[in-house]
């Protein structure tokens, strides 16, 4: 299953360490940031629950990068 999100971040540079950070979470089997459309493009891996696995990707992208911000 593929699911599209809103982001919001400030620099391509922090979209890019967003993207690193859900691609690491476990039950997501790809993930791709498009700064300039501020959307997070995320690929469940079979039989996982997408807003369990949204929680811990949003987790993990305020370690990383602790404004930004992800519309679940």
């Amino acid at each position: 299953m593929k699911k599209t999100y809103r982001i919001d971040v400030d620099c391509a540079n922090c979209a890019n360490k967003m993207e690193e950070a859900a691609r690491k979470t476990a039950g997501v089997a790809a993930a791709t940031v498009n700064f300039m459309a501020l959307k997070m493009i995320v690929e469940f891996d079979e039989g996982q629950d997408p807003r369990a696995v949204m929680e811990q990707v949003r987790k993990n992208c305020k370690r990383v990068e602790d404004d930004c911000e992800i519309f679940l």
